[in-house]
């Protein structure tokens, strides 16, 4: 990586214009990422809602002021905060430490970061991948808007929240037994039923489910934003079919609003809810441990003492963050949400915010980190419809032996 700036950096002198404006932007880009790094991190923890809004606008507000605040004090000529001397103000070294590590961050850490984000190897479990693009708008001949405030969105040229990627994903993972080859499971999580989208744009998705009927059906979380809008979780997701078992857990919209209500309407649906907790099923004729984790915002953390250690264990997990207690706990599959691929993504660059401890490194996509695979769904919706480079997402998963 730093091939690609020392040959750059010796044709620039650092006193000219072009030199001191190199080096501000590198600076600039340093601060960002760093802010933008503390709120994905802040983000990801079970804060309360208003304490992550206040968080979230604090980051931005400091995204858009930090380089402000940096020509205030420095002006465009960065070097002189190191010309230090006997009377050199404390202020001047502070500031000066924090100017060289935006450097370091934004002329390496980050370009390093995206260049390995685009390189990435595919995980050698992940066999076979396809894709297909509903666009719901299109299929029912107008954008179903619906009622909220945030419908507004929906009028923004180029927005893909009514594109739908349907994704098949087939795993071959070591103790999926012979007996499951081929099996299937549906995974939606992040629904997000909050007045926009509208009744008919669910309707469209969750029937367009049912080709074919999966085996199993894991649903991850997050499904409604209002006590209102949960309940349109029964006449919505009472469309889908299962050929052997549905699970559910909440994610941390649901524990905002009423859980126990939410998981009373998925009950009504013959869904298996686990909170924090896991059961043993037959899948022809083999054991599965299914097992749902609601933590950081249903504590205490997921025991799985008892929990027979031969049968393939599979997680659902709102968040990816659990991907090292999965590790621990020999989970075979987790399937999450929760981070929205980001929601918007840069050409070349990606996510950029996502609430997560990780940061962008389980935005979305399947991740091997053995002996879990992990896969992180985008999710259908969101409580603002916002989506570019970043369609929402129903996956199916095969499974083969």
């Amino acid at each position: 990586m730093l091939a690609w700036y020392v040959p750059a950096f010796a044709f620039i002198s650092f006193s000219d214009p072009v030199g001191c404006f190199a080096l501000f932007a590198a600076a600039a880009v340093g601060h960002a990422a760093l802010m933008v790094a503390s709120h994905n991190w802040w983000y990801g923890q079970a804060l309360p809602r208003k304490a992550g809004d206040v968080i979230h606008a604090f980051h931005g507000l400091l995204v858009l002021v930090g380089p402000l605040l940096l020509w205030l004090l420095a002006g465009w000529d960065l070097t002189a905060l190191f010309a230090w001397n006997s009377e050199t103000p404390w202020w001047q070294f502070a500031l000066a430490g924090y100017v060289a590590l935006c450097w370091f961050v934004g002329s390496i850490v980050f370009p390093a970061i995206t260049l390995w984000r685009l390189v990435r190897p595919r995980p050698r479990a992940l066999i076979a991948s396809k894709s297909t693009i509903f666009d719901v708008a299109k299929h029912l001949g107008h954008k179903p808007l619906g009622e909220s405030k945030e419908r507004v969105f929906g009028h923004l040229p180029f927005n893909q929240i009514y594109q739908v990627e349907f994704s098949e994903h087939t795993l071959r993972l070591p103790r999926v037994p012979p007996e499951w080859d081929g099996l299937t499971i549906l995974h939606l999580t992040d629904i997000h039923l909050c007045g926009s989208p509208d009744k008919a744009f669910f309707r469209a998705v969750l029937d367009r489910c049912l080709d074919p009927v999966p085996d199993l059906v894991a649903v991850t979380g997050d499904l409604a934003d209002t006590e209102k809008h949960a309940r349109w979780i029964v006449p919505l997701l009472g469309r889908l079919r299962w050929n052997i078992a549905a699970f559910a857990i909440l994610g941390n919209h649901d524990f905002w609003h009423d859980p126990a209500y939410i998981r009373r309407r998925l009950g009504r649906l013959k869904m298996n809810v686990l909170a924090n907790t896991w059961k043993q099923i037959d899948v022809r004729g083999r054991p599965l441990v299914v097992v749902g984790n609601e933590y950081p915002w249903n504590t205490p953390q997921v025991d799985l003492t008892g929990c027979p250690a031969e049968p393939f264990r599979l997680c659902l997990s709102h968040t990816p963050d659990n991907i090292a207690w999965a590790r621990r706990g020999n989970i075979d599959l987790m399937l999450s949400g929760h981070v929205h691929g980001g929601q918007i993504r840069f050409p070349l660059f990606g996510s950029m915010l996502v609430p997560s401890k990780y940061g962008r490194r389980y935005d979305c996509g399947a991740f091997d980190e053995k002996p879990t695979f992990l896969y992180v769904g985008r999710g259908l919706s969101g409580e603002h419809p916002l989506r570019y480079l970043c369609k929402p997402e129903v996956t199916r998963i095969v499974l083969r032996c």
